[in-house]
């Protein structure tokens, strides 16, 4: 194992080897492994413990150490299944989670599927249950070790360079994850990424294919490579998590934008897309504000969702919404008073009402809400939400503050 750099919250990051993997997957491997696993491995402890296990385990250590920090941090994504997977650190951070990827597996359950980068292994580990066949294979030796260790015998992996295809039929899907991170870092540029968007769709212009990007990715800039099918944006736990291009074969007929929230109301699931209605009107506020969720906003759908549940734009150009009744499971802002945006006035109305614990959400208005916040001084005990969005365009537009109870 070699030093690499230092990375997530300043730990020693490790190139892992063949080696490496050889013994964290034999018998050796997993019992120390399950060893080192009891350590806490951070403060105060985590000098006498990295140095217990150098003196127990020798050349292994830093596998070992390495290898139990990242199954901890896995488990947010993964669930369980981090408990005795194998992961490099760049390939943690770019692994989907599992609401994710399973929800990507029912869209193509019954089909054939190629993950020609499959890294290791989590898209395949909820894919096998659904597709009729499966089949991986990733540039990087090592990442395909980890994803044979992590997926057993059953899903057929080889070696191959994305950009040179190794399946060949028609009716197969590839599914493409071309790397968004660089340094810790994402690149929004899809020339950008590795493989580089445009020279993958020049790869398989004539094939069945999903490709995920990272959410904030350019549409247009997409659709200038000539993608003609549809972009799919998901969140769950209300983040925002990623972009999926679908071809036109596995797309919808007439849709080319989608948002799906996922687990995002005691409904469960939601999709929206370009095709479903957009009747919505702009008037005043009503009783509530609500934020929709970040994937419908990052894929245009704010119109759809207010006609899907009975709410109107508070200006055309911005995303907030507005309705009497709050749908349900959804988080909204009671309007409690509409302010002009002057910090006397805003400070005079907070303290009235014994605000000690501010949110400030802001659209469509150059405010940072952090510095706000630190010059409103909220002192009291009640929990306040500042909603702040431009009204009107041109001469007659206007910054306004919403004073909100936030629903929960």
């Amino acid at each position: 194992m070699v030093l690499q750099r230092h990375g997530h919250r300043g730990q020693t990051l490790l190139t892992f080897t063949h080696a490496d993997i050889a013994y964290l997957a034999g018998p050796a491997g997993v019992a120390a492994l399950a060893e080192v696993a009891r350590l806490n491995l951070g403060d105060p402890t985590l000098l006498s413990d990295v140095a217990a296990v150098r003196d127990r385990f020798g050349d292994h250590a830093g596998a070992l150490i390495e290898t139990t920090l990242l199954r901890r941090r896995a488990v947010a994504k993964l669930g369980d299944v981090a408990s005795d997977w194998l992961f490099t650190d760049d390939a943690l951070q770019q692994a989907t989670t599992t609401a994710v990827t399973a929800h990507r597996a029912r869209r193509l359950a019954g089909l054939m599927v190629h993950d020609a980068t499959c890294s290791i292994g989590t898209e395949l580990a909820a894919l096998r249950d659904q597709a009729d066949y499966v089949i991986g294979s990733d540039i990087d030796p090592v990442r395909l070790a980890m994803a044979r260790h992590n997926l057993g015998p059953r899903v057929p992996l080889c070696r191959a360079d994305a950009l040179a295809p190794i399946t060949r039929a028609a009716d197969v899907v590839v599914l493409l994850d071309p790397a968004r991170r660089s340094g810790g870092r994402r690149r929004f540029d899809p020339r950008a990424y590795t493989p580089p968007l445009d020279r993958l769709a020049d790869a398989y212009r004539d094939r069945a294919t999903v490709v995920k990007c990272a959410p904030g990715i350019d549409f247009d800039a997409v659709r200038r490579l000539g993608f003609d099918g549809e972009i799919e944006v998901t969140s769950t736990g209300g983040s925002v998590r990623e972009a999926c291009l679908w071809s036109a074969e596995l797309a919808q007929p007439g849709v080319r934008r989608r948002a799906t929230v996922l687990g995002g109301s005691r409904r469960g699931d939601e999709q929206l897309t370009d095709a479903d209605p957009d009747d919505c009107v702009t008037r005043a506020p009503g009783r509530w504000i609500i934020d929709p969720d970040g994937a419908v906003v990052r894929a245009g759908l704010v119109r759809q969702y207010a006609s899907r549940h009975g709410l109107w734009q508070l200006d055309p150009d911005i995303a907030y919404l507005s309705g009497d009744v709050l749908p349900m499971g959804v988080r909204g802002f009671e309007i409690l008073d509409q302010l002009p945006l002057r910090e006397k006035v805003l400070r005079q109305a907070l303290s009235a009402r014994d605000c000690g614990s501010l949110e400030i959400l802001v659209r469509g208005v150059g405010v940072d809400p952090d510095t706000l916040r630190r010059r409103l001084r909220p002192s009291g005990s009640e929990s306040v939400t500042l909603v702040i969005m431009r009204r009107g365009s041109g001469a007659a537009a206007r910054a306004v503050a919403f004073v909100c109870r936030p629903s929960r």
